[in-house]
């Protein structure tokens, strides 16, 4: 059997959840601001503790590797990698937003149009890209200012649902008819295990040492305003 635990804290949601073979046997998440920091190793005990297992009893650890928010994905790989180390257990990563139109299609099995996970990165910018119902990658992932023509060559011939906290503030703009909203948290940790799994099964493994989440964008600092 193959227990892998699963990490996520690509957004907001800091979510940790264990797998067996592909499904998901207990999870803890919670939605906010700045919980990762705080929260994530207390997730992870209490998920293995109420999953009856121990650390050394785990197969591999999984980390949901972004895009996303670039301090979250530091804490979530960085947990994770040093999970690695000290149980001499393999890394799998995760891209978020397969993980986000993974967990939608659960919820869904009987979507037959495309589905576009959108995760924030502030103004009407978001990381997206399209997913086929099989998860074939119709568009790469990208940072997309979106607009009323977004996506317009696609929606004129295909129902999108649109997911994730990007979507959220996009509704406004894209109103066309064949798009759809969905308003649900796919960004659970327990949406990861069959693609966990997968990539277990296919040892498909990071480089512990040198694996970097995926970013997209580079981190700019800025400066806080001065006061007057």
């Amino acid at each position: 059997m193959a227990k892998i635990l699963q990490i996520e804290t690509a957004t907001q949601v800091c979510s940790v959840a264990l797998s067996i073979d592909g499904k998901t046997i207990t999870f803890k998440e919670e939605i906010g601001q700045n919980l990762h920091a705080s929260n994530l190793t207390l997730f992870i005990e209490e998920v293995i503790e109420t999953s009856g297992l121990k650390y050394q009893d785990l197969d591999a650890i999984a980390v949901s590797k972004g895009p996303g928010s670039y301090t979250g994905l530091r804490i979530g790989v960085s947990t994770a990698k040093g999970l690695c180390y000290a149980l001499d257990k393999p890394l799998i990563a995760i891209e978020t937003l397969k993980m986000m139109a993974a967990g939608f299609l659960f919820e869904n099995p009987s979507c037959s149009g495309l589905i576009c996970p959108m995760i924030d990165a502030r103004r009407m910018e978001v990381y997206t890209t399209i997913f086929d119902p099989e998860l074939n990658v119709l568009e790469p992932t990208s940072a997309k200012i979106i607009d009323e023509t977004s996506f317009a060559d696609l929606l004129a011939n295909n129902e999108i649902t649109f997911l994730g906290d990007g979507a959220t503030k996009c509704a406004e703009t894209i109103t066309h008819s064949n798009a759809i909203f969905d308003n649900a948290n796919f960004n659970s940790a327990s949406y990861m295990s069959k693609l966990a799994y997968k990539a277990y099964e296919q040892a498909i493994f990071e480089d512990v040492a040198y694996f970097e989440p995926f970013y997209l964008k580079d981190f700019v600092v800025t400066q806080p305003k001065k006061k007057i």
